[in-house]
């Protein structure tokens, strides 16, 4: 059974981040969708609101589970035999950070690979910063996330 996780902050999830789990899905026998719950970060929602609200938009991906973590990455794969990191792409500037997140966990375990997929091009400029700074604005985020997540902000 190959196992894939798919790590980030989801603050709140976006069109793009379902997305990449539907193209990823029918690669893989289970994606675990985990929230980070990075230090480093302030947290618009709470993680059991954006458990829920990822949980909800993706209901019809039968293989995705949401978990969160605190910690690395790679470890969290280990402790749950993933082999694979999923990482979304909407651009250049994606992948230069991205590979370099990629190149920093095979140094720390060369055995987890890190696959990476890019978002169909209308999802290429949504970001869960730029969601917020539209909620925080006053302005329509249903172009930009699942019905799920406009529907918890309406």
């Amino acid at each position: 059974m190959t196992i894939a996780i798919y790590p980030g902050s989801f603050d709140p999830v976006t069109k793009g981040h379902i997305d990449v789990l539907t193209q990823a899905s029918p690669i893989f026998e289970k994606i675990i969708v985990i929230i980070a719950n990075n230090h480093t970060k302030n947290n618009f929602l709470p993680i059991e609101i954006r458990k829920s609200l990822i949980e909800e938009s993706t209901k019809f991906l039968p293989n995705i589970i949401v978990d969160s973590y605190n910690g690395l990455t790679v470890e969290y794969a280990t402790k749950h035999n993933a082999s694979v990191i999923i990482r979304g792409l909407r651009n250049s500037a994606d992948f230069d950070y991205e590979l370099t997140l990629a190149h920093n966990n095979s140094v720390l375990d060369e055995s987890i690979k890190t696959i990476f997929f890019p978002t169909k091009p209308e999802y290429s400029y949504i970001s869960s910063s730029a969601v917020r700074e539209i909620l925080f604005n006053n302005g329509s985020i249903e172009p930009f996330v699942p019905s799920a997540v406009y529907k918890y902000f309406s």
